[in-house]
């Protein structure tokens, strides 16, 4: 009975889940959803959602789950990610 009181996590680098998915991932799948009830077409919205969740979730493959993130910093511009402790993108050689 006293083991019960304690919940210790399994894994402490398990990223913050919204029902099964992770917040990028819910975010693809709500943002057509949303586009799609708005334009009165959700049946194309629910097809785009899971289109949305299924590529996100190959392109994350095997990778860093701040992957996303390093690509947007290196091919958008300069403000975007808005990363404080990085320079800017277009210094590719660094003094010191």
């Amino acid at each position: 009975m006293a083991a019960d009181k304690y919940v210790i996590p399994s894994h402490l680098d398990d990223p913050e889940l919204i029902g099964f998915w992770t917040l990028d991932e819910f975010l693809a799948m709500v943002l057509p959803f949303i586009w799609g009830i708005l334009s009165q077409h959700i049946v194309i919205g629910i097809g785009f959602a899971v289109l949305g969740w299924w590529a996100l979730r190959k392109a994350k493959a095997g990778r860093a789950t701040s992957w996303l993130i390093h690509l947007a910093y290196w091919h958008l511009p300069g403000g975007f990610p808005s990363l404080r402790a990085t320079p800017p993108s277009y210094l590719r050689l660094m003094v010191g």
